[in-house]
């Protein structure tokens, strides 16, 4: 089992992470701006910690196996995030990604047309500079997972496809992945890492 770093453990889409992680007996530090969020569990270490401090949050990240961050792009800075992993000394990175980096045509990205909501441009642009960093990264082991377009909450199926840099687009013409079933793939890429120092998504 593994010993994981989650940043970002209360979100919508941490939470799933942190449930799915502990439902498979990893041992998990949970680092959050408010502790007492958390669900009480033997394997779950609720600690606090500030992603804008590079320095505390690397010794909070020292001794896991893999860190996993599940923080908004807007509420972060890419840079200090990978100094503290880096200066942390854990071999894994996983990074919570986007779907607007993701291609709908060659070259054409699903943040650049028309109908992408405005309201969620800034955040879908911050995560594909995110990628764009972590692509130029070479001294680290990290994987960036995009969910498909419409990422909810919904049931645990465990059945779904991944794909690569192209939006995954469903039989029923939509675009979409429960919370539940992203956490499922992320724990798996972690368990059974398919995806190092690349980019990957996961649909219906």
């Amino acid at each position: 089992m593994a010993k994981i770093a989650l940043i970002g453990a209360s979100g919508n889409v941490g939470s799933k992470i942190l449930a799915e992680a502990l439902n498979r007996g990893h041992e998990v530090t949970g680092i959050v701006r408010n502790p007492e969020k958390l669900p009480g569990h033997p394997k779950l270490t609720a600690v606090r910690g500030d992603v804008f401090d590079a320095t505390g949050l690397a010794k909070l990240l020292a001794g896991h196996d893999a860190v996993i961050s599940a923080v908004h792009y807007t509420a972060s800075d890419p840079a200090l995030l990978l100094q503290a992993v880096k200066a942390s000394g854990a071999k894994r990175y996983l990074v919570v990604g986007g779907a607007g980096s993701l291609e709908v045509a060659p070259g054409k990205a699903l943040v650049d047309t028309p109908e992408f909501p405005e309201i969620y441009k800034e955040e879908a642009s911050k995560g594909r500079d995110f990628l764009n960093i972590l692509r130029d990264t070479t001294d680290l082991d990290w994987t960036f997972l995009s969910p498909s377009a419409i990422i909810a909450p919904g049931e645990r199926t465990g059945t779904f496809r991944l794909g690569r840099d192209q939006l995954l687009i469903g039989a029923d013409g939509q675009s979409r992945i429960s919370q539940e079933d992203y956490a499922v793939a992320m724990i798996d890429e972690l368990e059974k890492p398919a995806h190092r120092q690349q980019r990957f998504t996961v649909g219906y």
